[in-house]
């Protein structure tokens, strides 16, 4: 049996930078996926000024670039009648954005790993179990795409596999957070949108409708909208007609906005996706011979665009701490599951409740609709807003900014 000293289940986001750490740290690696390349998934696409810098920092950015994609550093959102309009605050010197179609960016970022010696991918490899000595993972086994059957062997196996990662589910990691959505979603690729002024990213709050607008390759953009699970008409709309159901629902809860002028005049290309329902999940990161990352880890609302950047943030952590100097793995399982489930806390948890609040379905309140105008009256305060989203700003300095504001205000009256 072939032995690798980590086995990554999933060579999408989280499982190529991981892959591609572990390399660069000098481990062997095996990198396998059920699926074979190129792939779509059902996704936003999305990465943030903060995410675009680890790009860069991974040497893939140009090759990103060079599909045609169009970088962003604008955002519009209309939260109800408040218009909040700036520019993305740099991240280590990077204010753009970038949103890249899956079946290329997973591409792209999966040749980049096995490009790096010590890395070996399998391709249309499913996992169907976990190798156990006593109570410490030590391989897994599966089907090759022959359906052959196989066992590999590692020190460490982990699951980059998704929200509904096989590997959690076999390692037993326990779930320790779980907010379920409010909300459906569905997606789709659009051409002939067409936007005025700096291409920009758009999010919309009107009621209990939400919608979101990126731009991405092939002069396309990628639209979503979420209405409320309990919405039996546009239930019943989108799963007998989403291509025109999405249409529909845009012309009446946006009627008036950026957004529903556009969509009449774009055409949908390809089919729409949809996802009803879903929970907030955060789960253990590790376990003996186990760990997780990416989705598998942690999935959130992707209203707040923070999945695929938190995909490669768990990575780098991960990595950070196995190559720390803690002593062999398997004599420090517990004190390795310890720093990486503090750390990745400290640097996801916020924005994990921040869509953990989002998902639900409550209208703006009366002080919270006030708020959202204080932030599109003030150049400050949209920066700062914009900056909790790509990391340039925490929640808790924004809302010291905030309160700096109403005060002032009141002091004037």
């Amino acid at each position: 049996m072939l032995t690798y000293d980590v086995i990554i289940v999933g060579s999408r986001i989280a499982g190529s930078t991981l892959a591609y750490e572990l390399s660069k740290a000098g481990h062997h690696v095996l990198l396998v996926d059920k699926a074979t390349f190129p792939s779509d998934t059902l996704s936003t696409h999305n990465f943030l000024s903060h995410g675009v810098v680890m790009l860069r920092e991974m040497g893939v950015l140009d090759a990103l670039l060079q599909t045609g994609a169009p970088a962003y550093s604008r955002a519009f959102i209309q939260f109800d009648d408040a218009v909040i309009d700036g520019e993305f605050p740099q991240v280590q010197g990077n204010a753009d954005c970038l949103c890249i179609q899956r079946h290329v960016l997973d591409s792209i970022l999966l040749k980049h790993a096995a490009d790096k010696p010590n890395v070996t991918v399998l391709e249309g490899f499913r996992v169907t179990g976990l190798l156990w000595e006593k109570s410490t993972v030590v391989g897994i086994e599966g089907l090759t795409r022959e359906g052959d059957r196989a066992q590999y062997g590692a020190k460490l196996v982990v699951g980059a596999d998704g929200r509904h990662s096989t590997i959690r589910r076999l390692a037993g990691s326990p779930q320790l957070i779980s907010v379920p959505t409010d909300y459906a979603s569905y997606v789709g690729y659009y051409e002939g949108y067409k936007q005025e002024g700096k291409i920009h990213t758009e999010l919309y709050k009107i009621g209990n409708k939400i919608a979101i607008v990126f731009p991405t390759g092939g002069n396309q953009h990628v639209i979503g909208v979420m209405f409320p699970l309990d919405d039996e008409y546009w239930t019943v709309r989108f799963l007998n007609s989403p291509d025109t159901a999405i249409h529909d629902l845009v012309s009446v809860a946006f009627q008036g906005t950026p957004l529903a002028r556009r969509l009449a005049n774009a055409s949908l290309t390809g089919s729409i996706k949809g996802l009803r329902g879903y929970n907030n999940d955060w789960f253990q990161g590790m376990g003996k011979g186990w760990a997780l990352v990416g989705d598998a880890l942690s999935f959130k609302d992707p209203a707040v665009g923070q999945g695929m950047p938190d995909a490669m943030v768990s990575a780098a952590i991960l990595t950070d701490v196995l190559t720390a100097s803690v002593g062999p793995w398997d004599n420090n399982w517990g004190l390795l599951a310890e720093l990486y489930q503090s750390q990745v806390e400290a640097k996801m948890m916020s924005r994990f409740q921040m869509a953990c609040q989002f998902t639900k379905n409550k209208t703006f309140t009366p002080q919270q609709q006030a708020v959202n105008k204080l932030i599109a009256a003030h150049p400050q305060a949209t920066t700062a807003f914009l900056g909790v989203y790509n990391h340039a700003v925490e929640p808790e300095q924004f809302q010291e900014l905030i309160v700096q504001l109403v005060e002032q205000l009141q002091a004037k009256t």
